[in-house]
């Protein structure tokens, strides 16, 4: 997934993330799931929107941010 991920292509990026979220073949790093949430939702994906947000929300990876989980549970909502 790494090389497809690191060339932009969404559902790749979506899928590493899910991995470093639960340690599937890559070590447990809930700092490199946000990054790759990150990039896959800042291109419109749904689940990565989503799961962003949930990151936001109980500060997994990322600073607790009930903002910005807010921000990323609208943005995935509207589409």
């Amino acid at each position: 997934f790494r090389k497809a991920a690191e060339q932009g292509h969404i559902l790749a990026q979506s899928c590493l993330a899910w991995r470093y979220l639960h340690g599937d073949g890559v070590s447990l790093d809930y700092k490199q799931a946000v990054k790759w949430f990150r990039k896959a939702a800042e291109q419109g994906h749904i689940l990565a929107q989503s799961c962003l947000a949930w990151r936001y929300l109980h500060g997994d990876g990322v600073s607790l941010d009930y903002k910005q989980a807010v921000k990323w549970f609208r943005k995935a909502a509207e589409q």
